[in-house]
């Protein structure tokens, strides 16, 4: 085997994808094993352990299979596309540009709902220091944040 392959254990060490998933990211054909030992074990490269990094990426923004074929498929085409016709390119290109916003909103939708996570932890906080060690109120109960008191 040569050492620019790696079977799948190693690449999941590195990608902190489990067997499980890689093999289920090949069923749906976004990984590829580049090839086979004579044993029939999986072997990938370091453009396979890369392309896995951009699904991990994708996954916790919530992007659909089809939406990572599409940009795999659209950087796969920039990538091996020499003499692309410049109409294509920038076709290509604004798909790219197109995940691009789409990532860079979900990441603002996600630090909202952490900010909203982080004040309900603080509120709960709020709520159990203000009890003492026998469970008794030792201030005023405490408004939940943002709701309004009725």
């Amino acid at each position: 085997m040569s050492s620019a392959h790696m079977q799948i254990g190693e690449v999941a060490a590195r990608t902190e994808l489990s067997l499980r998933t890689i093999r289920h990211y090949e069923e749906t054909g976004l990984v590829i094993p580049s090839a086979r030992s004579q044993g029939g074990f999986r072997l990938y490269t370091e453009a396979d352990v890369a392309r896995l990094m951009v699904v991990r990426r994708m996954k916790p923004l919530g992007f659909t299979l089809d939406e990572m074929r599409a940009l795999l498929a659209a950087t796969d085409r920039l990538d091996t596309g020499e003499g692309l016709p410049p109409e294509e390119r920038e076709a290509l290109l604004e798909r790219v540009r197109g995940f691009e916003r789409a990532a860079r909103r979900r990441v603002e939708d996600l630090r909202t709902q952490l900010s909203r996570a982080e004040d309900f932890a603080a509120t709960l906080a709020e709520r159990l220091t203000a009890r003492d060690a026998d469970g008794q109120r030792t201030s005023p109960r405490p408004a939940v944040r943002g709701r309004k008191e009725q």
